[in-house]
């Protein structure tokens, strides 16, 4: 006999179960319909039979006395009667055929139905009136107020009543689900088994069909007495293990509720929780909650689509709310929202806590094991005597990211202080915790582009970026008046409302950096005595006059706020001797446009937080950007700074050439690279009709002339790949890979120019 439903199942009362009782229900609800219509079929069958049987003997006494009409013809008058004869010894049959149909099937059917199938429906609504107390209880139990002990001890107490009850008659209606199901074979079996019988001994002198089914009927017969003996068996065991089952206090359902990670199906812990909307009204729905796939869903129904709560455990953490007015809640947190959760007891509230820290420790372990899996990947490409190797490049990431989380101040989170912040906003260059890091994403990527620093892969000029700024350089622009303001910077364990208030105050409406001064409004750029404008890049044949060597981070001068006693010391790049540029009375654009040919990352990012325009045009030479003057020094870091903060990699000067063609003129191999990885135009003509590579092939540069053809290249296939519906290689992400790194790390791998340029 097979088992319909598992005991163990219903005392968990899943959705999965409550799915298989109200399959049962349907599926015994469309038995009685079924069985009900069979009943009336055979009425109809039995009294159509009557009749015929009747008909059927005046027919045979009709044809004795044709019989005896021809009793001159022997031959006919014997056959005649002998027909008669064996139709008379048929219609007997077919009387004991209809008697044994009417005891064998109408009866014993309508018994099933009067009897097992209404004692299936009073079980039922036993099961009903007992599962609507439990909810009842459960409601109750959870609405009781943390400080009223004497109603947290009534509900309790209503709820272990409730939950006794509702085990026993979930018990009684699974045992009554088991043998209905057991039952309904048998009875059916054997309904069918007589009619056959009594089918196959009617027919047996004449009908062929029906003696072919002889073997069948004795195999079926045998089966069926197998099948009875088993059943009896199965059913006298199933009985005992119910009452053993039912000697135990299953009160309390702490035990059921395990973490194993190993689970087949792959959910690892299952079970009701109580969870919070997040509309206004805060309501709390009662939920059947998994970790399965690496994620925390929820569903209301089996057969429903579950809802993810979080998409990758790695990205959350869990801990106690110890401030909400209910009893066993817990929080998980993500970077995008945060969830709170109310188990039924500390039990549970305990192993739910556990089981999602079990969790996300398993997703690192899972990760850092692919990452220790052996991986080799080699490309390379020849052209003009160049040779560019791709390796695996996961070590020299890690230490590259180990020397971001090492830059003083970037131990702790930028906004909160929280210890060993994992997150990171690449524009503005500051780690943050996993909550300051969700309120920055819904900031909006204008103000902040969050990117983890465990789980995201990193281009090697952003780890040099972000080894440029630090949470120091960026807290003393952005926090220069927090002594002067009523708003506290919050700490790590302060709510989520607080540290979004902060965040927005500091980000969004600066309410903390220095204020202008007046003299630093006026947008033009006011240039200092002895600087020579940048000339046209076409028209220089020598080498570029050499800027001052940028100093070492930690002797920059606190640029906070414009001050003219912090900003009177950056120069021009000149010796110390000569007039010093006074970078006080500067538009925030046009300091930005000083700042990208300083290599001064901290002005840069001042300018950027007092309001300056990425892509600010400097008319009085020849309307060059701040992007176009990291170029003409080769700050790697510095254009991917402004790139990162919205700078146009297609904005030309007035004479055509955007940043694209100026490192191409300038032979700076690694910004080629980086421009081309951020769309920029190689086909892009200046006024003298000349595109980047037109350019790179004048002046004899192999490397750029490789990176140009390989991009060209590379979108012309791309668009053969999806004329043809296929996705290409990654064998042009490997060399500029390649080339990046070679670029941050060691620039001098990279040939300049093989002769002197062409103008």
């Amino acid at each position: 006999m097979t088992v319909k439903l598992d005991f163990e199942e219903c005392l968990k009362d899943s959705p999965r179960f409550r799915a298989e009782i109200e399959a049962v229900q349907s599926d015994v609800s469309e038995l009685e319909t079924r069985l009900e219509k069979l009943v009336k079929q055979c009425s109809a069958m039995l009294e159509a039979g009557r009749v015929y049987c009747q008909s059927s003997r005046s027919f045979v006494s009709g044809l004795r006395d044709l019989g005896q009409h021809c009793c001159g013809d022997p031959m006919m008058e014997e056959s005649l009667d002998r027909f008669s004869k064996k139709l008379s010894v048929i219609l007997e049959a077919q009387g004991d055929m209809m008697e044994t149909t009417q005891k064998s099937v109408k009866t014993k059917l309508q018994n099933f139905i009067k009897e097992d199938v209404r004692r299936f429906k009073d079980v039922r609504k036993e099961f009903e009136r007992s599962s609507e107390g439990l909810e009842g209880a459960l409601a109750r139990n959870a609405q009781a107020p943390r400080g009223r002990q004497h109603e947290i001890e009534e509900a309790s107490h209503a709820l272990l009543n409730a939950r006794r009850a509702f085990r026993a008659e979930a018990l009684d209606y699974v045992l009554e689900i088991n043998v209905i199901e057991a039952k309904k074979k048998t009875d059916v079996l054997t309904a069918v088994l007589s009619l056959m019988e009594a089918q196959a001994q009617f027919f047996r002198h004449g009908h062929q069909s029906l003696s072919q089914l002889d073997q069948y009927r004795q195999t079926l017969s045998q089966e069926h007495t197998q099948f009875v003996l088993d059943s009896a068996r199965e059913k006298r065991d199933m009985e005992q293990r119910h009452a053993a089952i039912k000697k135990k206090d299953v009160c309390y359902d702490d035990s059921i509720m395990d973490f194993n990670a190993e689970a087949p199906n792959g959910v690892v812990m299952e079970g009701y929780l109580y969870k919070r909307a997040s509309n206004a009204f805060k309501t709390w729905s009662r939920r059947w909650f998994s970790i399965q796939k690496n994620q925390l869903v929820y569903q209301k129904k089996f057969k429903e689509q579950p809802t993810v709560v979080v998409d990758d455990l790695r990205l959350c953490t869990v801990k106690l709310s110890t401030d909400n007015e209910r009893r066993f809640c817990f929080e998980v947190v993500s970077p995008s929202k945060s969830c709170l959760l109310q188990a039924d007891s500390d039990q549970q509230q305990q192993a739910w806590i556990k089981a999602v820290q079990n969790s996300i420790a398993s997703a690192f372990q899972e990760r850092r094991e692919d990452l220790q899996s052996p991986r080799r990947r080699c490309s390379s490409l020849s052209a003009g005597g160049f040779e560019v190797g791709g390796a695996d490049q996961d070590s020299e990431g890690c230490k590259a990211l180990t020397e971001v989380q090492a830059i003083r101040g970037n131990e702790f989170c930028c906004d909160c202080g929280e210890p060993g912040p994992d997150w990171a906003s690449i524009n503005l260059g500051v780690t943050l915790c996993i909550v300051c890091s969700g309120i920055h994403r819904s900031l909006g990527v204008h103000f902040s582009k969050v990117r983890s620093l465990t789980l995201d892969s990193w281009e090697p000029e952003l780890i040099k970026l972000m080894c440029e700024l630090g949470n120091s350089v960026i807290n003393r622009i952005y926090e220069a008046r927090i002594d002067e303001m009523t708003i506290k910077k919050p700490h790590p364990s302060s709510p989520r409302g607080d540290k979004e208030l902060w965040i927005r105050s500091k980000y969004v409406e600066k309410k903390f950096i220095q204020k202008l001064p007046e003299t630093a409004r006026n947008p033009p750029l006011r240039r200092p005595s002895g600087w020579r404008p940048r000339g046209g890049t076409q028209d220089r044949t020598g080498p570029r006059p050499p800027l001052k060597p940028k100093p070492i981070r930690t002797t920059l001068p606190r640029v906070t706020g414009l001050r003219a006693s912090d900003l009177q010391k950056v120069s021009t790049g000149r010796d110390m001797d000569e007039e010093e540029e006074d970078l006080s009375v500067l538009h925030p654009g046009a300091l930005l446009y000083r700042g990208a040919a300083l290599q001064k990352f901290p002005l840069m990012a001042d300018a950027l937080a007092h309001g300056a325009d990425v892509n600010w045009v400097n008319v009085s030479e020849e309307s060059s950007t701040p992007l176009i003057q990291a170029v003409s020094v080769n700050a790697l870091a510095a254009c991917e700074f402004l790139l990162q903060n919205g700078a146009n990699v297609n904005l030309v000067d007035s004479s055509g050439r955007g940043p694209l063609h100026h490192a191409t003129i300038l032979g700076h191999t690694g910004l080629v690279c980086l421009f081309l990885k951020r769309g920029a135009d190689y086909n892009a003509r200046d006024q003298h009709q000349k595109d980047p590579l037109t350019i790179a092939v004048d002046n004899a540069n192999a490397d750029i002339v490789t990176l140009l053809r390989i991009a060209r290249m590379n979108k012309e296939m791309q668009e053969m790949d999806e004329a043809f519906g296929q996705s290409g290689d990654d064998t042009y992400h490997h060399i500029f890979r390649d080339f990046s790194h070679m670029a941050s790390n060691t620039p001098e791998k990279l040939k300049r120019r093989s002769k002197e340029p062409r103008t």
